[in-house]
């Protein structure tokens, strides 16, 4: 069984794991851990660049790992250490995976800092769909609420 991490235990492997990953050139510094009862059950390194994966981020890959360790979508009685600041889209995962507490080490303005800016995607979000970069354009099909009225019927789904 593997040993049992205190507070600065988990930091300190998170930091390591962040640091490791940079010396060893697999990708951004960046690292998460998924904890539960003071156990590691996932973690995750950035490997965006090495995976040609745009979300390979570290809380991502975590959250991934601890999932398929509890054969579960959700993360109740976890904590998750990270590096840095989750981005945005790091940050919906993590609230879609419900764990009981986030810690972080670095914040988006450190990571800004170092050519890592998310407040582009923030100042996104925050405006109505005509005006943001990306050109989006809601389509409409007669049978775009057939899957959603399946879901809504259905006695096998499991909501989340």
């Amino acid at each position: 069984m593997a040993p049992l991490l205190d507070h600065q235990a988990l930091i300190q492997t998170v930091l390591s794991l962040s640091e490791d990953n940079v010396r060893r050139g697999l990708g951004g510094p960046f690292a998460a851990l998924v904890v539960k009862d003071g156990i590691i059950i996932g973690q995750g390194c950035n490997r965006v660049t090495a995976q040609h994966d745009p979300t390979a981020h570290a809380e991502m890959e975590a959250i991934r790992a601890a999932c398929h360790h509890l054969n579960s979508h959700q993360l109740d009685g976890c904590v998750i250490y990270s590096s840095c600041e989750p981005c945005p889209m790091c940050l919906g995962a993590i609230y879609w995976a419900r764990p009981d507490k986030l810690f972080y080490l670095n914040s988006q303005a450190d990571a800004a800092r170092i050519g890592f800016d998310d407040q582009f995607i923030y100042q996104e979000l925050s405006r109505p769909v005509a005006q943001r970069q990306l050109t989006t354009e809601q389509l409409d099909h007669p049978q775009r609420l057939t899957a959603f009225q399946l879901w809504q019927h259905s006695q096998d789904r499991q909501d989340y």
